[in-house]
């Protein structure tokens, strides 16, 4: 996932520390139409199914500007960009009975004469949008760009599309169990009661937020766009929906980018365990670079020095919450909040990055030694997200999609086992990567999780160090594709590559890829 595992959220600067996006309504535009006609469907594709009027449906292409005030619509607009809603199933089982919509964006190609096709665009969460990506993605896609129409899309339930919002008092599921068995059974009663909530207000929904329906829209999409194959760019949590569309839809997808791959067999409302060893090694990078800052963030002239300083923090917020923030913004952090501020922040090994965690972690310092804080607009942000509702139809969707994918367990011992067993290796993050969640109070998936099937010929890249989705993970992914290629960059601690991280050697082979539609001969390697 990105970024909140990191997980992948829209382009505040809170969203894209803490991993949340928020929901709008659908938007319902007028332009002239595109037809997709019966014969640029795949053959069989909705033949005997009854989803003809969904794969042939016409799209009205206008304007992205949803309100007076839609600053993203307007960017949009002005970039050239346009947009318009695709009408699908909620239950593909019953094509006749209630529709939703999703929403589409499209930045067409220019260079016509040698346009090669779409590319849709997935940038993870689960939960999060891409209607607004397009021009950052012709922007990475270089000369190549010109070439596709690019694709946005908010996956069911998310930004554009149809909303959910389970009116949860929380935005952010992904918390810590604490120092011991009083903060774990907090957040058993929290899970508990999030499911509860969700379940009292979506009922008839939640059985149909799922990753495999998320592919099943994105093939009307290609159906409704008039191509054969579609092309595909995923990060993180976008390489599980990427590697199920190939598996549900093979030979409907020409080029795939998976970046930050997981491995399908790990994937579900656990796919953190296992990560706290990258974890730690993140922070202690961070540390390093921390304390040779020490006359900026007063943290600690040594990587254990300012280590001492997280667990000193730690230690005060287990003994009471610690306060941050003046009224109207003020709030209050335990020891199951501090680990998870810490996730979201060493997920990215750039100097910009590392100095917005150390700016936070000096706040939450001075706050531990009893000090009135102010935090910065930019961490008062993130805390409104993390620990208020603000952001409830994020959370609600990213936990809805997670646990309608893959069951979890139900027995809160489990949990407080792996938990007690983790934290001694790993005392600050095994309480939260193995912590209970709302998935072990949610109802049963209806459809068995995907399984690798089919080969797939895909483009895996992948960072050494990453923090989120592990490299073992893109490693196991590769190893159940075959075909696929893995491009390796060594040394670097951060989750998401291509296009964002500005490694050249990375950008140079995902988009000669792009271009060519020939993978390399082998597996590549780049250094940071």
């Amino acid at each position: 996932m990105r970024n909140a595992e990191k997980i992948r959220i829209p382009r505040s600067p809170a969203a894209r520390s803490a991993a949340a996006a928020g929901l709008a309504l659908a938007v319902g535009l007028t332009a002239t139409p595109a037809l997709a006609t019966p014969a640029t469907r795949t053959a069989g594709t909705a033949a005997h199914s009854g989803l003809d009027r969904y794969y042939d449906q016409r799209l009205a292409w206008g304007t992205c500007v949803q309100s007076p005030d839609d600053a993203t619509g307007r960017d949009l607009d002005a970039a050239g960009v346009q947009c318009a809603n695709v009408t699908v199933p909620l239950d593909y089982a019953a094509p006749r009975g209630r529709t939703i919509t999703v929403a589409v964006s499209r930045l067409k190609a220019t260079d016509t004469r040698h346009r090669i096709g779409a590319i849709l665009l997935n940038t993870g969460g689960p939960g999060g949008t891409a209607v607004d990506t397009p021009p950052v993605a012709r922007k990475a896609m270089k000369k190549v760009g010109a070439r596709y129409d690019i694709i946005g899309f908010d996956p069911r339930f998310t930004g554009r599309s149809t909303p959910l919002d389970c009116d949860w008092p929380v935005s952010f599921t992904w918390l810590s169990a604490g120092a011991g068995r009083a903060g774990f059974d907090r957040q058993v009663a929290l899970s508990k009661s999030l499911a509860a909530k969700c379940r009292a207000t979506n009922a008839s929904v939640l059985p149909h937020v799922t990753t495999r329906n998320t592919a099943r829209d994105m093939d009307v999409i290609r159906g409704a766009l008039g191509e054969r194959r579609i092309s595909y760019l995923g990060y993180s949590y976008g390489t599980y929906l990427g590697t199920v569309y190939t598996q549900m839809f093979p030979g409907r997808y020409d080029r795939v980018v998976l970046d930050g791959g997981i491995d399908p067999r790990a994937y579900g409302p656990r796919l953190l365990r296992d990560t706290a060893r990258e974890n730690e090694q993140a922070l202690s990078a961070w540390a390093t670079w921390a304390a040779g800052r020490h006359t900026t963030y007063g943290l600690g002239r040594t990587r254990t020095a300012v280590l001492s300083t997280i667990d000193r923090v730690m230690a005060q917020a287990a003994r009471g919450p610690l306060t941050v923030g003046t009224a109207p913004d003020t709030f209050r952090l335990d020891d199951t909040h501090i680990p998870t501020l810490l996730f979201m922040g060493v997920a990215d090994d750039t100097d910009a990055s590392r100095a917005s965690l150390a700016d936070q972690v000096s706040v939450l310092s001075k706050a531990a030694r009893g000090q009135q804080v102010q935090p910065s607009p930019e961490f008062t942000e993130l805390l409104r997200f993390a620990l208020t509702g603000e952001g409830s139809s994020f959370g609600s969707v990213q936990t809805a999609i997670i646990c309608g994918d893959v069951p979890a367990p139900r027995n809160p011992e489990v949990y407080w086992r792996d938990i007690e067993r983790a934290r001694a290796a790993h005392p600050l993050f095994g309480p939260l990567t193995e912590n209970i969640g709302p998935c072990a109070f949610w109802n049963t998936p209806r459809e068995n999780p995907t399984r690798i099937r089919h080969d797939a010929p895909a483009l895996i890249v992948a960072a050494t160090g990453d923090p989120r989705t592990t490299y073992r993970g893109s490693v196991a992914l590769h190893d159940q594709l075959p075909s696929s290629r893995l491009l390796t960059l060594k040394g670097a601690n951060r989750h998401a590559l291509y296009g964002e991280y500005g490694n050249a050697c990375v950008d140079v082979k995902v988009n000669r890829y792009l271009e060519t539609g020939r993978l390399p001969g082998k597996d590549e390697v780049c250094v940071k």
